[in-house]
């Protein structure tokens, strides 16, 4: 059922489990289908003698678009007009992440209603890893 502005209010949030424990497979998935063959997120040798990190992690925009599956589940598909974020801290392999949506405000504009959200996905740890905005067209 799409949003409603009527229905919505500054405060409301909405709350997401988007991967529960994050595989090296998943990585390599995204490596592929995102076409960013960085080794830093597929090869933990390399990560961990070239790179000095402790093993791979996850490619930030797999980050970002874990947190895009909460926001178009929450508003619908088709709804945003606007998504950004900030990559906070690193995904390591066994990580899970939950994704929250608040609303900051529901305003109406040339006659169309929209939602402005602050977003912050966490790992279990209740470490953020991705903080950002997003807005959406709703229903009046």
């Amino acid at each position: 059922m799409p949003l409603s502005a009527k229905k919505l209010k500054v405060g409301d949030t909405h709350r997401e489990v988007v991967v529960d424990d994050l595989t090296r497979t998943q990585l390599v998935m995204y490596a592929g289908a995102s076409g960013d063959y960085n080794p830093i997120h597929t090869d933990d040798l390399y990560t961990r003698e070239v790179a000095g990190y402790p093993g791979v992690f996850a490619h930030g925009m797999l980050s970002m678009g874990l947190t895009g599956k909460m926001l178009t589940n929450y508003v619908g598909d088709g709804r945003l007009t606007k998504y950004g974020v900030r990559f906070t801290n690193q995904v390591w392999p066994g990580d899970t992440l939950t994704a929250k949506a608040t609303v900051a405000a529901v305003r109406s504009e040339n006659g169309e209603h929209f939602v402005d959200l602050t977003l912050e996905t966490t790992n279990q740890d209740g470490k953020a890893v991705v903080t950002g905005t997003a807005t959406a067209r709703i229903d009046p």
